[in-house]
């Protein structure tokens, strides 16, 4: 299981993710994801445990959003009202996933935010226009999902907005919201993200899905760690999905019973 630390920024005071390329919420690389598929791929208090939660949470309260400014923190939770939570699917668009996900949102009316990969879109325009027609959110989770958090400010653009670019001639949006790979932040990073006027969106709640611990472990996580304000982390791509699709028939609806609202960050 990968390991998070926090660094402090002191110039900027800005709380920092890191995580290793193996771990974190990470996902399959785009090779994964194009292998799958051949290109013909009242008051309630929230009480349940949040051990997954980020560190600068405030009990019961959401950081406010400083998302797309120079020095601005990602966005780890929404600020949407009691028992409000959001959900993201990563790394896709997939043909085989995508529409599964898709078909399981419909039928609960949801809306989500899907963080796409510039590569699959590429590969998979369709999909992502699906997406889009449906009135999901897309956001931008680069080019091929790198990880940034060494990276030069002058490779950026080549990860960033050569995705960014891919998403808008795939569905004619183009993306408000970034999303690192891994979650892995650097203050260049998150500067070249407020140049670009990107909203840097991560999550609170990570069952893993992308490693395949099997459809009960991800419910138990997902139940057990959601709460009011939560932005939970699940994928379409990046490889076989079958247990994250198999998952989400299942927490939705128990989210729901359970009075949750869902929104989009």
């Amino acid at each position: 299981m990968a390991r998070r630390r926090l660094l402090l920024v002191a110039a900027g005071g800005v709380a920092i993710g890191v995580a290793t390329v193996t771990g974190r919420g990470g996902g399959g690389h785009l090779a994964a994801n194009a292998q799958e598929a051949p290109h013909t791929g009242p008051v309630r208090q929230p009480a349940k445990a949040a051990s997954n939660a980020h560190p600068a949470r405030a009990a019961g309260h959401a950081p406010p959003r400083t998302v797309g400014t120079v020095g601005g923190q990602p966005m780890y939770y929404v600020d949407d009202g009691l028992d409000v939570i959001a959900l993201t699917i990563d790394d896709g668009p997939s043909p085989v996933y995508t529409p599964q996900v898709l078909s399981i949102l419909e039928k609960y009316d949801i809306k989500a935010a899907f963080s796409m990969v510039g590569e699959n879109v590429t590969y998979y325009p369709s999909i992502a226009r699906e997406v889009a027609d449906a009135g999901h959110t897309i956001v931008n989770h680069t080019w091929n999902h790198a990880n940034l958090m060494s990276m030069k400010r002058s490779k950026l653009p080549g990860e960033v907005d050569r995705a960014t670019d891919a998403i808008h001639s795939a569905t004619g949006q183009r993306p408000g919201m970034f999303r690192a790979p891994y979650g892995a932040w650097s203050p260049t990073l998150l500067d070249y993200c407020a140049s670009e006027k990107l909203a840097p969106l991560d999550w609170s709640v990570d069952p893993q899905d992308w490693a395949r611990p099997g459809v009960s472990k991800i419910v138990k996580t997902i139940m057990g760690t959601t709460k009011t304000g939560s932005i939970i982390l699940e994928h379409d791509g990046g490889g076989d999905r079958s247990e994250t699709v198999a998952a989400l028939k299942i927490v939705i609806p128990r989210l729901i019973d359970e009075g949750y609202m869902f929104t989009v960050p």
